[in-house]
């Protein structure tokens, strides 16, 4: 099958492997998965439903990336901070994941 050959601009790539970069961890793959099925989630929640193990400490430093990054959004709700996906055209890679799995 001949593929079409696309024309990307530079700051595009570079935007595309910085987000690749942020969300390349087991953890922060996991964390937007627990995301799409239930937002606004807090730590503890999160932490809860989580299938790999991840302290609360490393935890906070996962979802602090992502925020930092754009990928996920913070609510201070009283002495909880909810999570929730920025952008839900992020979690398409869910469906390349399932394509493309090894």
């Amino acid at each position: 099958m001949k593929r079409t050959k696309r024309q990307f601009s530079a700051d595009m790539l570079q935007n595309v492997a910085h987000l690749l970069k942020t969300i390349a961890h087991p953890v922060k793959l996991e964390i937007l998965e627990l995301l799409e099925a239930e937002e606004p989630l807090d730590v503890g929640s999160l932490m809860e439903r989580m299938d790999l193990d991840c302290e609360a400490s490393m935890m906070s430093h996962h979802l602090r990336q992502l925020r930092d990054n754009g990928v996920v959004r913070s609510e201070k709700r009283g002495k909880h901070v909810y999570y929730s996906i920025a952008n839900e055209q992020l979690l398409k890679i869910f469906d390349c994941m399932e394509r493309c799995s090894f």
